[in-house]
């Protein structure tokens, strides 16, 4: 791999004679990958001017979406907003890290997972409750788990799994997530009918599923 730069855009370039066709991808940290197969400089920058309008208008989703970072034990990561463990939304963690020595890390990381935990349980029911009447759908379980590679799932016996990781992401992207599994009781795939679905209750569903596809947390994606 090596990176050169085209405009003020650093790009980075895998070569690989197999390739019969040459791709452009923006990974979760905004960084440019272009593979191709073995093809001349002026052949690459020709691309990358031809694409220049798609590669950074995904850099901007990118860096918008891309989860901020919390500091342990000044800020907590909830609902999108790095917010201050002295707000009266984090009032709970902040009761709980008073009795933990800042040395301690396990027990503060321990007191952060608490703390999402609670958030997950009192919040995701409520959503997935609140969407469930409105598109007149009954499920026949919901699990809240932290999940490693999913934000959710729905399976044929009609039990929905949501993230608890979830109450880390704004909650216009939470109510993507809900909806998108209650739509999985009517459509058990990703066909037309069940996008036309999401839509119906989420009219900025296209937009919504792009920004979430766009978010990197430990490693999260969500399934087409």
């Amino acid at each position: 791999m090596r990176s050169f730069v085209f405009k003020d855009l650093e790009v980075f370039h895998i070569t690989k004679r197999t390739l019969k066709n040459s791709y452009i991808q923006i990974d979760p940290h905004a960084k440019i990958l272009l593979r191709t197969p073995h093809v001349s400089q002026t052949f690459l920058l020709e691309l990358l001017e031809s694409k220049e309008h798609w590669i950074r208008n995904k850099l901007s989703l990118v860096q918008n979406t891309h989860l901020k970072k919390a500091r342990l034990e000044d800020e907590v990561l909830l609902f999108g907003e790095t917010i201050g463990i002295d707000s009266p939304d984090a009032h709970k963690l902040r009761t709980s890290l008073a009795s933990i020595a800042p040395q301690e890390k396990t027990k503060v990381l321990r007191a952060y997972e608490t703390f999402y935990e609670q958030h997950a349980n009192e919040y995701l029911p409520r959503r997935l409750e609140h969407f469930a009447a409105l598109m007149g759908l009954s499920y026949k379980e919901l699990r809240i788990k932290k999940l490693k590679s999913r934000w959710g799932s729905c399976d044929s016996l009609r039990r929905i799994t949501l993230n608890r990781e979830l109450v880390k992401i704004e909650k216009e992207l939470i109510d993507y997530v809900v909806v998108h599994e209650l739509s999985h009781l009517v459509h058990m795939n990703h066909s037309k009918a069940f996008h036309d679905l999401v839509a119906r209750y989420l009219p900025q569903a296209p937009l919504l599923r792009k920004r979430l596809k766009a978010i990197s947390l430990h490693n999260l994606s969500f399934d087409e």
